[in-house]
């Protein structure tokens, strides 16, 4: 395969997956798409198969280490790992293609991670410091994206998953983000810097989506005040479809992507949030959301990063029960 994209869906994510795949089908992709199911129901199955191979997850490991699972057993030219709560608003083509040239393509993060021990916990050698990037959507092309895959798949099981922020939150454990600090763990020491891509964050959005607008909602098409555009939005912490949250950029576009008929796959209404349905009443329900949203949503992402983490800790804690 010259390109395949790479995901990994349960049953709670599978709204957000549907945004994915029809976002991708929608901005003219037909390259294969690979879902790994950790736990998919039978009708969420029967909805995504016409559109998407599913491949039924290993035993034992967390999603969030499993995603390299589809792609080394069925690879492409260049292998697009995105995640499920992403959306995409335009053409990845020209970042396929540049992957295919023998590069590893991803985007900066918002926070800078390095740890000097990486190199020495992973077995991998010396780490030098360099972007730190998003394991979010990662394009792998050539002999180095294959290399870079085998050695995530092998080293992420050195991660001590009870330490990572899925569970006790350690915040000085050098693997707190799991796959993403494993993969610039292996960047910043077996990486070819010449042909690493670490694009700019803006063009990956993540809330609060600060200065980006919907330009187009039928295309998915959006901007920021300068006319870039990003290649997708991420919804990287709440999700819309499983918590009531602000009906910001990505919301919307979910919605457009869940409810309009020119899309590849579409889930019965009584799957969808009313809030994200058609008709009086989910008009009614998103203005009460968003009424009860506005402040954290406009102005959590303000607060100095050391606040805005331990608060959505104790957000996330309060809503799960458990660390």
């Amino acid at each position: 395969m010259r390109a395949a994209f790479y995901c990994v869906a349960d049953e709670r994510y599978f709204l957000g997956a549907v945004g994915l795949v029809n976002s991708l089908r929608l901005v003219g992709h037909r390259e294969p798409i690979f879902l790994l199911d950790c736990g998919l129901d039978d009708e969420q199955r029967e909805l995504l198969e016409p559109e998407v191979e599913l491949v039924a997850a290993p035993a034992g490991a967390p999603p969030w280490l499993r995603k390299t699972a589809i792609p080394l057993g069925r690879p492409a030219e260049v292998a697009v790992l995105v995640d499920a709560d992403m959306v995409v608003t335009r053409s990845l083509g020209d970042l396929i293609e540049r992957a295919a040239s023998g590069r590893v393509i991803a985007f900066r993060d918002r926070q800078q991670r390095f740890f000097a021990e990486w190199g020495e916990l992973l077995g991998l050698g010396a780490a030098r410091h360099g972007p730190y990037v998003s394991s979010g959507l990662v394009f792998y092309g050539g002999a180095i994206g294959r290399r870079v895959l085998e050695l995530l798949d092998e080293r992420q099981a050195r991660v001590d998953f009870e330490l990572t922020f899925w569970r006790r939150n350690v915040r000085g454990y050098p693997f707190l983000y799991a796959d993403q600090d494993v993969l610039n763990a292996i960047l910043a020491t077996r990486g070819e810097p010449e042909r690493i891509e670490a694009l700019d964050e803006r063009l990956a959005a993540t809330p609060p989506f600060r200065g980006l607008r919907v330009t187009d909602e039928r295309s998915l098409r959006c901007a920021y005040r300068d006319d870039a555009a990003p290649y997708v939005v991420h919804q990287y912490v709440r999700k819309p479809w499983l918590e009531a949250t602000y009906h910001g950029v990505y919301s919307r576009l979910l919605r457009r992507l869940l409810i309009a008929d020119d899309v590849a796959v579409r889930p019965p209404q009584a799957r969808i949030p009313l809030r994200m349905r058609t008709g009086a009443l989910a008009r009614a329900e998103r203005v009460r959301v968003n009424a009860v949203d506005f402040l954290r949503w406009h102005l959590g992402d303000r607060l100095p990063r050391p606040i805005a983490t331990r608060v959505e800790d104790l957000r996330r804690l309060r809503s799960t029960g458990s660390p």
